[in-house]
């Protein structure tokens, strides 16, 4: 990947939710929210220095966090370390 983020930023990849129920109902795309987690793919060099977290880590951050962007076709997020509300083990 070509990005870097700057600051106290990391590029997030949203985690896709099912799009259906446990019982079997079809979730339409228009009544779905956006996912509130993701996979850090690219993390700047002082967030690496202060080892907040790491690419490949599973993080939640907030509703309205951060910056979306396309990077070669895909849908990323661009959030402030703020943002990131925690990491799932």
């Amino acid at each position: 990947m070509n990005f870097q983020p700057l600051g106290h930023r990391v590029l997030v990849e949203r985690i896709e939710e099912p799009t259906t129920t446990a019982s079997g109902i079809i979730i339409p795309d228009n009544a779905k929210e956006k996912p509130l987690s993701g996979v850090v793919r690219a993390i700047s060099k002082k967030v690496e220095d202060k080892g907040l977290v790491s690419v490949e880590d599973k993080v939640v951050f907030g509703k309205y966090s951060g910056t979306e962007i396309s990077i070669g076709g895909k849908e990323y997020l661009v959030l402030e370390t703020k943002d990131v509300l925690g990491v799932i083990k």
